[in-house]
């Protein structure tokens, strides 16, 4: 199998169509008409996932755990753990590559968060989280203070738009999604959405903050990664860069067997 993952040529239409979508996303996020009707998916489906939180149980006790800052470290090596993971959606051989594609593509998606940010500061586009604007929400701090005062708990944000958090899972999904077949797609998305879940049970981001706001930006990072020579470029001058480093880690007896880093 080959090695090349990403390629040299710009994609024009692709990119096109990355960008029509993100823009139509946006905008519909933005018409009056259209936003009444995000506006009531977002407080049905903030009701739906926060109104069982009220009773403390199983159900409050998972999101919590999923809340906790820790746990997002969790879950970012989960990710890494698919995509590096020889033979699962990549080659041993593709691995490396993949994971510098990846890092390029949430590079460029986190320098369109910069700009993104001060649009919606001077647009006046930005909002408080669910959980300090709708009467009653149930509030995961409050339910389990000592794990507040210990972990860090995420069930609020005075800005929650875009969902910062949701777009990394997104960009990451979307990335996948261009190699994953069968129930490797499946397993990749489930993933994806289930981690997302936490910031929406818990109030901090309403449901359009990710799916609005975490979906443009995810569109425009790997748009500009993947579909220009941008990707192929980082990922190559990285694969460069650092094989002396890989080539000593290589001759380490247990750390010289990841396919990271023997590249085979």
């Amino acid at each position: 199998m080959s090695t090349h993952l990403f390629t040299p040529q710009w994609r024009p239409r692709a990119l096109l169509a990355c960008h029509i979508v993100a823009l139509l996303l946006l905008a519909s996020w933005l018409w009056l008409p259209t936003r009444n009707l995000w506006n009531q998916f977002d407080l049905q489906l903030f009701t739906l996932l926060n109104e069982p939180v009220h009773g403390a149980g199983l159900w409050a006790h998972i999101w919590a755990i999923g809340s906790m800052r820790p746990v997002d470290l969790g879950v970012g090596v989960l990710m890494l753990a698919v995509m590096l993971k020889a033979n699962l959606v990549f080659s041993a051989a593709q691995v490396r590559k993949a994971l510098y594609g990846f890092l390029s593509a949430l590079l460029v998606m986190l320098l369109f968060r910069v700009g993104f940010a001060e649009l919606v500061k001077l647009m006046d586009w930005q909002r408080p989280s669910a959980s300090l604007v709708v009467e009653g929400a149930a509030r995961l701090t409050e339910l389990f203070p000592d794990w507040e005062e210990r972990w860090d708990m995420k069930d609020s944000a005075s800005r929650s738009f875009p969902g910062d958090h949701a777009s990394v899972l997104l960009i990451w999904a979307m990335f996948m999604s261009f190699f994953a077949r069968t129930w490797r797609l499946l397993l990749v998305w489930t993933m994806a959405l289930i981690f997302i879940l936490p910031r929406l049970v818990a109030g901090a981001h309403w449901g359009s903050d990710a799916f609005v706001g975490g979906v443009f930006l995810a569109l425009l990072g790997l748009a500009w990664a993947c579909f220009t020579p941008f990707a192929y470029r980082a990922s190559e001058w990285l694969e460069k860069v650092t094989l002396p480093l890989t080539q000593e880690l290589a001759k380490l007896p247990l750390l010289g067997q990841l396919s990271l880093i023997r590249g085979r």
